[in-house]
């Protein structure tokens, strides 16, 4: 995603109301988001919605990391190969 154009990338609830598939198509083609205002205040995002899932699972990714890291600085470990040795017994899986 590219850097906001605030020429291009803000625009009022109006103009969303009276240019709807036109802004939509822009958000599509740039893949930037769209800033909408309400009496010349920033108020709303609009976003393309592949843009907006690449968000959440970046947001999900970030979750599931910290909750490691911070296993990690409790000392909750555990050599891999011991674990290894554990979930083929526990599956059953040989060699």
């Amino acid at each position: 995603m590219s850097q906001i154009s605030p020429s291009e990338d803000i625009r009022s609830v109006t103009d969303l109301k009276r240019c709807t598939r036109e802004i939509l198509d822009h958000l599509h083609a740039t893949g930037r988001p769209v800033i909408l205002t309400v009496n010349g205040k920033a108020d709303s995002v609009l976003l393309d919605v592949r843009i907006y899932e690449k968000h959440l699972q970046a947001a999900n990714l970030a979750k599931l990391i910290l909750t490691a890291e911070q296993d990690v600085e409790k000392g909750r470990t555990r050599p891999a190969r011991n674990f290894l040795k554990e979930f083929k017994r526990a599956k059953k899986i040989q060699g």
